[in-house]
């Protein structure tokens, strides 16, 4: 009972943090023209090691979603996920195209920790 619980914590701190993740990557251009503006640059280093803590949030929780119990299936979508999530935010300066990738690794963490909050509650309830 107390692993199902840690997972599904981890399983919601993934959600978190990927959610979160999204929400820095989409409002993160907005705050930089406004912060252009300004004489203080050092909001623009802040807000771009962020990337580092996103990876690393989402790091933990596949971890520990992935170590004692998670199908097969789920286990490689989460890892997979976040080894392009990763790259991709560390590509990003690279080319445009990461940026998109990001999105498209970070909603897919979203979708996969809730795939497997959900299917912890239908293997539970029966």
């Amino acid at each position: 009972m107390k692993t199902d619980y840690t997972n599904n914590k981890a399983d919601y701190m993934g959600i978190a943090g990927s959610a979160l993740c999204l929400v820095h990557c989409i409002g993160t251009p907005f705050l930089l023209v406004g912060s252009a503006l300004t004489p203080h640059n050092h909001l623009t280093i802040s807000f771009l090691s962020l990337d580092y803590l996103f990876i690393g949030v989402n790091a933990i929780a596949v971890f520990l979603v992935t170590r004692h119990y998670a199908p097969p299936a789920i286990k490689r979508a989460l890892w997979g996920f976040l080894l392009l999530f990763a790259s991709s935010l560390l590509l990003e300066s690279v080319s445009g195209i990461f940026h998109y990738v990001g999105y498209l690794a970070s909603a897919g963490l979203v979708i996969t920790h809730l795939i497997n909050i959900r299917q912890h509650r239908l293997n539970h309830s029966h």
